[in-house]
């Protein structure tokens, strides 16, 4: 059996593509999950980092999703939809300023996020 040893590509405008493409969330409702998702699943053994970048952000945007369940029985006394407020901020934000650390090679950092892959 002979063993290949195959080296990973630097590949930055993937990882931007893939921070950014969190945004579509905003015109498709889900797109922000299953497109980093597609991109991480097909990418993570050929791409150098897309596998940390690609676990930070299916973790961000399923914490997201569960913190955005969470108010709403929290908007029945208003603090759910200031949470919202504060989501949809986080969510639109985050992607942007990680695509701009990702394309600097600079370190990334979603907060609120639960760590369920590692």
């Amino acid at each position: 059996m002979e063993v290949i040893n195959e080296t990973k590509r630097e590949d930055n405008q993937l990882l931007v593509i893939t921070h950014l493409s969190q945004l579509l969330t905003f015109i498709t409702g889900f797109g922000g999950l299953v497109v980093p998702l597609i991109i991480w699943a097909t990418q993570k053994n050929d791409v150098n980092g897309i596998d940390e970048h690609g676990k930070a952000i299916i973790n961000f945007q399923i914490s997201l999703i569960i913190l955005a369940i969470i108010c709403i029985p929290l908007a029945f006394i208003v603090v759910g939809f200031i949470g919202w407020v504060i989501l949809g901020i986080l969510g639109f934000v985050m992607p942007i300023v990680n695509a701009i650390n990702a394309s600097n090679n600079a370190p990334i950092h979603y907060p609120l996020s639960f760590q369920f892959l590692k």
